[in-house]
């Protein structure tokens, strides 16, 4: 098992809202296609309710799959993510939402990471700037520039 870990690219996680519950799939090919080519390995997917009054619940990808789109994603739980998870998932979105809650490797950087720890290195942070937060600081960027 070690020598897997010693393998493992960065692992991250995202939490995307559907305000509404609204759930239109366009994002399923995209996502698939970056497990196809070899970019990212999901570690585990949840989807989370958060009805109109803001009590939190864990869904089934049944709840969202009218069309038998998700159907891809059944048994994709690895059992990584917990109830406490799952609260703190859905406490994120807004009243009358729900939310996938995907934790996943970045396979495209195993190689890099692997060198690095043969090297003597060690990764010892990863993260992320949210788009927004990086669309703001590009103008207020540009801005004081100007």
């Amino acid at each position: 098992m070690a020598d897997t870990l010693n393998e493992l690219g960065p692992i991250g996680y995202l939490i995307v809202e559907f305000p509404g519950n609204r759930m239109t799939g366009e994002g399923l090919p995209i996502l698939v296609d970056l497990v196809d080519r070899g970019l990212i390995r999901i570690l585990d997917l949840a989807f989370v309710m958060r009805d109109k009054d803001g009590v939190v619940s864990a869904a089934d990808i049944n709840d969202f799959d009218g069309d038998g789109r998700l159907a891809i994603f059944e048994g994709a739980s690895s059992g990584l993510l917990d109830d406490s998870d799952i609260e703190k998932g859905g406490q994120t979105i807004a009243p009358d939402s729900a939310a996938a809650v995907l934790v996943y490797e970045n396979r495209w950087a195993t190689p890099f990471v692997s060198a690095i720890k043969r090297g003597g290195g060690q990764l010892v942070a990863a993260g992320f700037i949210p788009h927004d937060d990086l669309v703001q600081a590009l103008d207020a960027a540009e801005a004081s520039s100007n």
